[in-house]
């Protein structure tokens, strides 16, 4: 039989573009099991940073008493951001480009995201390579930063068997000496010796390259299917870290000394509480853990079905993201509390931050343990697998974000477009795996996700609440989980949460520090190209704004309203879920009780149409006032 035709007239302008209807979130696919979305959340916000960032972060910051503004924080800016993003992925079934159909004038923020995004996957997965190098270099029997004496070593090189050996006989000045683990890491592994400078990156180093096209590899036979396979890969990747974790944290706390760490760690210091750094600390560990404005929350939420309790989700996620930091504190502190007994110096000299514990302080200390490689492969791979789910979100919300741009094109050859992403991504890598790539690494890592992070995420709370309407963004949540966000979201999306992330920002610009790397100070040109880096994801928002309004007609404050408004096809992408005000974009919604329509297409009424019939009654009596 003949399908019926419906008359053009009745037919909203997006569905002759082809960006709405029921044909493309079938094409777009979907999570095939609820826990595939809360797998790949915790697999998302439980990165690298929770293992190398929080521990040094907390003991550097007041100890335990650092965890009350962590929690604090946790509350005003973490958890209310986080499902804000949530309930925008999830409501409109799109990406982080076509989500600002929501106020097309804003466009630009997520293309501000996408630029952001992609700097960020270009080096984290750089940081995987060097954890793959390390993988491999711990399948031996002996590891190869255990001694010096190998062709890498300088005469600067100090065995900590010699420290122990000589701490009963002589005092060994450790001062201008060097470990094992540290020569390897800076020139073995970087051979960072080869460059001068970051205008000089010297030749690749090929076993880093390789190291880099097998993490591309892997990131792409995960994602080929898109949230199908990445779904599945998670349930792996996201758990079986802890596992690991468990098992390094029992390992440590039955370590002679292990005490002394965890009470480094630990040990509340409340006078830091009155210092503004602690406060500010504690917001960025929070911004920068749970992932909040990449883009990554909105894509994977966007997958999810239309009523998904994702407030329950938000809740799970970032309280348990919370207690694996403080659980990878005591992992950590409990080894290098052993290793500050092993070596007789303070906790203080062998405890650091980033890449200078996960490649040199942790694996100096494992070679202190019996069965050094096991444990040392242990920990490897669990950085492995924390850091591969964490890639995953970045490049869906690359590859989700255009696809959801131009469906007809690229949805069929999602596969493809994703290889060519991924192989694009390595080759603007390349430099990273020179000899001095190290240098390239620390201004990508401190410019691409910074203050351009921070002024795209407080927009975004900004047009959400104050552009497209806290009421309106309400009523949304409202039929789309049955329920109204409650005084305390809506206090922190209105006021709290832009607040303090304006006081994070002023405080990133007041505080302004050039980068460094040991005692390598970086060039002019080096920090204006950082700069630019952060800047111009920022330049997106105007950029945006002027296409936007170029579309339109008439005055330039008309231009403007008309931008700042919502697109026609705006809201729910499946018909059935077009309750309320949405109705009116339906076809046939030109009947004078467009609801009446929708139930004769749908069925009856459930207990999300009578959300919908309450979201009406709400809009009338408005309407009379």
């Amino acid at each position: 039989l003949a399908q019926p035709v419906t008359p053009e007239l009745l037919v909203s302008p997006s569905s002759q573009d082809g960006d709405l209807g029921s044909e493309c979130p079938e094409d777009r696919g979907n999570w095939t099991g609820r826990l595939d979305f809360l797998l790949s959340c915790i697999g998302y916000c439980v990165g690298l940073g929770n293992v190398w960032r929080f521990p040094y972060r907390a003991y550097t910051n007041g100890g335990g008493a650092f965890l009350v503004p962590y929690f604090i924080m946790l509350a005003i800016c973490g958890i209310p951001i986080f499902f804000m993003e949530l309930s925008l992925g999830q409501f409109s079934s799109l990406g982080p480009l076509a989500v600002w159909k929501i106020s097309p004038l804003f466009k630009g923020i997520g293309m501000g995201t996408i630029l952001i995004v992609s700097l960020v996957a270009i080096y984290y997965n750089m940081i995987i390579a060097y954890v793959l190098f390390y993988l491999f270099a711990s399948l031996t029997s002996d590891l190869p930063w255990q001694h010096c004496g190998n062709w890498w070593n300088t005469d600067l090189c100090l065995d900590h068997h010699v420290i122990k050996a000589g701490n009963t006989t002589f005092p060994v000045n450790i001062t201008n000496t060097v470990s094992p683990s540290e020569e390897y890491w800076s020139r073995y592994v970087l051979h960072i010796q080869g460059s001068s400078g970051i205008g000089d990156p010297g030749r690749i180093r090929w076993n880093l390259c390789l190291c880099l096209l097998l993490s591309w590899t892997i990131v792409y036979l995960c994602i080929l299917k898109g949230v199908k396979s990445s779904g599945k890969v998670v349930y792996f990747t996201a758990t079986f870290p802890y596992l690991i974790l468990v098992m390094l944290l029992i390992r440590g706390v039955t370590l002679e000394g292990a005490w002394k760490g965890i009470r480094f760690y630990l040990t509340p210091q409340f006078d830091h509480l009155l210092s503004s750094k602690v406060w500010i600390e504690a917001a960025l560990q929070i911004f920068y853990s749970l992932g909040v404005g990449f883009g990554g929350l909105l894509t994977f939420a966007s997958y999810n079905t239309f009523h998904q309790n994702i407030y329950r989700d938000t809740f799970i996620v970032t309280l348990g993201n919370a207690i694996t930091s403080i659980l990878a504190g005591f992992a950590i502190f409990s080894v290098l509390g052993y290793m500050s007994q092993e070596l007789g110096v303070p906790v203080n000299q062998v405890a650091k931050a980033g890449p200078g514990l996960a490649f040199v302080v942790y694996p100096q200390a494992m070679t202190m343990l019996p069965l050094s490689p096991f444990w040392s492969f242990l920990f490897f791979f669990m950085l492995l697998t924390l850091g591969l789910d964490s890639q995953f979100a970045f490049m869906e919300t690359i590859v989700t974000a255009v696809t959801d741009e131009f469906p007809y094109y690229l949805r069929p050859k999602k596969a493809s477009f994703s290889a060519v992403i991924c192989i694009a991504l390595f080759l603007m890598g390349l430099i990273l795996t020179t000899e001095g790539g190290m240098y390239w690494l620390v201004l990508l890592d401190d410019y691409s996700a910074g203050f351009g992070l921070m002024v795209v995420v407080i927009t975004t709370c900004l047009v959400v609440t104050r552009v497209y309407g806290m009421k309106r963004f309400c009523r949304d949540v409202h039929m789309m989980l049955g329920f109204k966000p409650g005084p305390y979201f809506r206090a922190c999306w209105m006021v709290l949460s832009p607040a303090t992330m304006m006081a994070l920002l002023v405080y990133n610009i007041i505080k302004y520090q050039p980068s460094e790397y040991g005692s390598y100070r970086f060039p002019a040109w080096a920090e204006a190209l950082g700069i630019l880096m952060g800047v111009l994801s920022c330049l997106m928002i105007p950029m945006g704004m002027v296409v936007a309004m170029l579309r339109e007609e008439g005055t330039l404050w008309e231009r403007v309203q008309q931008a700042s408004r919502p697109t026609m096809d705006w809201g729910p992408s499946l018909d059935e879920n077009r309750t309320g005000m949405y109705v009116a974009s339906l076809a046939g919604s030109q009947s004078p009780k467009p609801l009446m329509v929708h139930m004769r297409k749908y069925g009856g009424i459930t207990s999300y149409e009578n959300t919908a019939i309450e979201v009406d009654r709400e809009m009338e009596e408005e309407e009379e006032e």
